[in-house]
């Protein structure tokens, strides 16, 4: 997992359009990056609907929301339509951006051991640097800690 301090591995993924979204655009904003499993299971919905609510708020802030899963770009558009989300949704088909970020590894359920997408988010300041990190991360209350974090750093800058 990374941490705060480092510089955001750089990423090109297709969002639920198709559209490619690449980090190195976003230079200048603040970034809610944040990983999932997967689309339409309750703790992900609660997730996404949360971040969506919340979505004028984070841009008042001048940060931008992409949420991340192994999820195709036609699953998370299905998502979209269904829950009416209005958060950008990125697609890892192939695990690398969850790899390069340490969200992808060894998970337990029910005592058996499997790979899987770890639930956490990077708060990544205008300049590219990972700023907060939430591993492991409990969908209640995390979206008003993310924000009230961003806050805070914002104060300071």
């Amino acid at each position: 997992m990374l941490e705060v301090g480092q510089k955001a591995p750089d990423f090109c993924l297709p969002n639920q359009d198709h559209v490619e979204i690449c980090l190195r655009d976003l230079k200048g904003k603040w970034i809610v990056l944040y990983f999932y499993p997967k689309d339409l299971t309750p703790g992900c919905t609660t997730e996404a609907c949360e971040f969506t609510e919340a979505m004028p708020s984070f841009e008042e802030l001048d940060a931008v929301i992409l949420g991340v899963s192994p999820d195709s770009p036609q699953k998370h558009q299905k998502f979209i339509e269904k829950k009416e989300l209005k958060i950008t949704l990125l697609s890892d088909e192939n695990k690398e951006v969850l790899k390069a970020y340490g969200a992808w590894g060894p998970k337990k359920l029910y005592g058996k051991e499997y790979e899987g997408v770890i639930r956490s988010t990077f708060l990544i300041n205008p300049e590219g640097k990972i700023v907060a990190v939430w591993p492991k991360v409990r969908v209640k209350g995390h979206v008003e800690a993310v924000k009230e974090k961003l806050e805070e750093l914002k104060t300071k800058n």
